[in-house]
């Protein structure tokens, strides 16, 4: 029985747990229920984007987030620009978390790449007057040269902007466990957490290369783990591999919960336990595809879902890549539109884009190959 966001909501809500662990394939509508639970624990629009409350209940990351930041192109003053927005503003002027986010930042990046916040400075313009640039609303990156050099006013990719604005959250969600983590209200430094009951993470930073992947999602179930106030933590991610560390690294954890979110055929949804080993999620990505190939409802994820396959069934299999799976002939050309549909498919409007007949028939041969030759039941 399906059940509407609020409801799942709700159930977050009576769950009771420490962390709950939430798996959803992409598209499934995880951001939106990250809004109804802020909206069901605050809903005088008491979280992360109104920082400036006197007494918080919530702070969650999720691709709102990502939206407060945008870069000016202009080539000789490339900058990432910040919205005016409360949660910013507090977490960098009001605590102070400049230092831990660039060093966050260049952990999982490069030390050589050097972010910079700028201070307030003042705009001459004849037409309009002087215009104040407020501090802490822009970031212009360098890159250090060896020489004592740096290139400077680069562009960084999507997947370091992503771990930047990831680092914001994070240097303050550090700050919030060792405050709360003193039990005594009058020795912590400040009373701003006080009221703090919920964490609610979607998605963090699934850009990353594997390794620094799994060492963001170990360190991030370390600070979880140090958590000894009654704070609560909610993770949901499409991501295999980082769902993954994160089902073993909490596993023996009494207050926990691991779940599956789906949206049903009605438009309903459905948050069910689950105790299987995240290790088998392949099988449910066969499954998922196989569904969408029944309803002829396929689209540029599901090639995704199928380059997944490939790989671990080669490395299960010894094989030195994925593409020897693809059957023999036109192996070359197959591959090759796996990878151009794949290459696309973490951008949401490629997500939803229709695909070629042509590129349907072709996913669902291979599915029926796969399962003949490697024995999948």
């Amino acid at each position: 029985m399906g059940q509407t966001l609020t409801e799942i909501a709700q159930a977050l809500k009576d769950a009771n747990k420490k962390v709950q662990l939430i798996y959803a394939f992409n598209g499934t509508g995880k951001t939106r229920l990250s809004r109804e639970f802020k909206e069901s624990v605050a809903p005088k629009s008491n979280g992360a984007e109104n920082q400036d409350e006197s007494r918080i209940k919530i702070l969650y990351y999720n691709a709102f987030t990502e939206d407060l930041f945008y870069w000016n192109n202009a080539e000789s003053n490339r900058k990432l620009k910040i919205q005016p927005n409360n949660f910013t503003k507090w977490v960098l002027e009001d605590q102070g978390q400049e230092n831990n986010i660039v060093t966050h930042f260049q952990h999982y990046t490069s030390e050589k790449l050097n972010p910079r916040f700028n201070e307030e400075y003042i705009i001459k313009d004849k037409d309009n007057g002087d215009i104040t640039i407020s501090a802490y609303s822009e970031i212009t990156f360098s890159i250090a040269r060896g020489n004592d050099q740096s290139i400077d006013n680069i562009k960084i990719s999507k997947g370091e902007e992503s771990c930047l604005i990831w680092c914001v959250f994070y240097s303050l969600l550090e700050q919030v466990v060792e405050v709360l983590n003193i039990a005594e209200l009058n020795e912590r430094d400040t009373d701003k957490f006080n009221d703090l009951e919920y964490v609610f993470i979607d998605d963090p930073v699934s850009s990353l290369d594997d390794n620094h992947l799994i060492e963001l999602a170990v360190n991030l179930a370390e600070l979880i783990k140090s958590s000894h106030s009654e704070l609560k933590f909610i993770i949901t991610t499409h991501n295999p591999l980082f769902y993954n560390v994160l089902f073993n690294e909490f596993n023996g954890e009494k207050r926990i919960l691991k779940s599956r979110f789906d949206k049903l055929e009605d438009g309903t949804y459905i948050l069910e336990e689950t105790k299987d080993s995240p290790f088998s999620y392949h099988l449910l990505l066969l499954s998922e595809l196989e569904k969408a190939i029944e309803s002829n409802n396929m689209q540029k994820y599901h090639f995704n879902f199928l380059r997944n396959i490939l790989e671990k069934t080669s490395t299960f299999l010894g094989y030195d890549s994925w593409r020897e799976l693809l059957p023999e002939e036109s192996r070359e050309a197959y591959c090759n539109r796996i990878i151009n549909l794949y290459s696309h498919s973490k951008h949401s409007g490629e997500e939803i884009a229709i695909v070629r007949d042509d590129d349907k028939r072709m996913l669902s041969f291979l599915v029926r190959e796969i399962k003949r030759v490697h024995g999948f039941k």
